[in-house]
């Protein structure tokens, strides 16, 4: 795994949870400024599942292979799973929502690079 580019996502991820909560506290809905920082972030995380397929293929292989690819197929599905509910019921809750898929992205992507190097598998 390329960790520098693990840490950026983690923390774009930390970045969007924040700004959901500090929206969730202020009683707002999800609008189309943060609906664009979650889809900024999904676009990482996808690269994310690119590079993580593109090593396995060239031959490189994580500590442990099925809890690696459990995280790494997982990852992409949170921040759209959370979108869809938070636009189904639009409400504060709603926003908070968005605040812990963002964290979940966040440590599912940290998790990935400690599996990658054998930490924790």
């Amino acid at each position: 795994m390329i960790s520098w580019f693990a840490v950026t996502v983690a923390a774009a991820a930390l970045l969007v949870a924040a700004w959901s909560f500090v929206l969730a506290a202020r009683n707002r809905e999800p609008g189309k400024p943060l609906l664009a920082g979650l889809a900024v972030v999904e676009l990482l995380v996808i690269a994310q599942l690119v590079v993580g397929i593109v090593l396995l293929v060239e031959g490189e292989k994580p500590g442990s292979l099925a809890t690696y690819l459990a995280y790494l197929i997982i990852s992409p599905v949170v921040l759209p799973v959370g979108t869809l509910w938070s636009l189904a019921e639009r409400s504060r809750s709603s926003t908070a929502v968005l605040g812990i898929a963002g964290i979940a992205v966040a440590v599912m992507v940290l998790r990935l690079q400690q599996i990658w190097g054998g930490a924790g598998a």
